[in-house]
């Protein structure tokens, strides 16, 4: 894929690293930006603990390596990961693709909070739940939808929100009991963060 942009960067394929133990601590804690860690959950509501966190992240943030993940979809945008481990300026760049694009572009990214226009819950939905029949990139539709969370803009989300999120949550390996709890505490962050102006078109429609 030419991703514009990255085209002398050390782009590796990240997808593998969802499987393994404390990516998505890395990734989903991302939400919480600079807050205090007792408004964030904590390694083990993802089924993780500490040392496999800081582990992964020893891989997911190196310099020399830049973990890309691929979210095609079938049908309309599909979004692509890229950690952005650049020395001094490093941060997660989120950016779309479309089935009939060789290309990529760049909608938003998080540099210890969020940039960007984000997506609608609606619209975060419909690029988790329609996975390309490629065999390329992640096709787990919970997975999908955890690793495009950070996405999410907007002070609302329906009531099945919190639902669909601890279901996804619970089956990449978050403790059923705690999983509910985890989804409104990531959801409560992303609801209340500074939003763009309301007058801007989604990503998703071309604007």
């Amino acid at each position: 894929m030419l991703v514009k942009g990255y085209d002398d960067c050390p782009l590796v394929a990240g997808e593998p690293m969802v499987d393994r133990p404390g990516f998505w601590s890395n990734h989903l804690m991302a939400i919480c930006g600079d807050e205090s860690s007792a408004a964030c959950p904590a390694p083990d509501s993802f089924g993780e603990d500490g040392a496999d966190t800081d582990a992964l992240s020893e891989i997911l943030f190196d310099p020399e390596r830049w973990p890309v993940l691929r979210i095609p979809a079938a049908e309309g945008p599909g979004a692509v990961v890229i950690y952005r481990n650049l020395v001094g300026d490093h941060g997660i760049d989120y950016l779309l693709t479309h089935p009939d694009r060789s290309y990529a572009h760049r909608i938003t990214g998080w540099e210890g909070g969020f940039s960007g226009i984000g997506l609608t819950w609606s619209e975060l939905v419909r690029v988790a739940d329609n996975p390309s029949p490629a065999p390329a990139g992640v096709e787990d539709t919970a997975a999908r939808l955890l690793l495009a969370l950070p996405l999410l803009a907007g002070p609302e989300v329906p009531e099945e929100a919190t639902a669909r999120l601890s279901t996804a949550l619970t089956s990449v390996g978050a403790p059923h009991d705690t999983a509910f709890d985890t989804a409104g505490h990531l959801l409560a962050h992303l609801t209340r963060r500074r939003r763009h102006d309301p007058t801007w078109g989604s990503p998703l429609s071309g604007s």
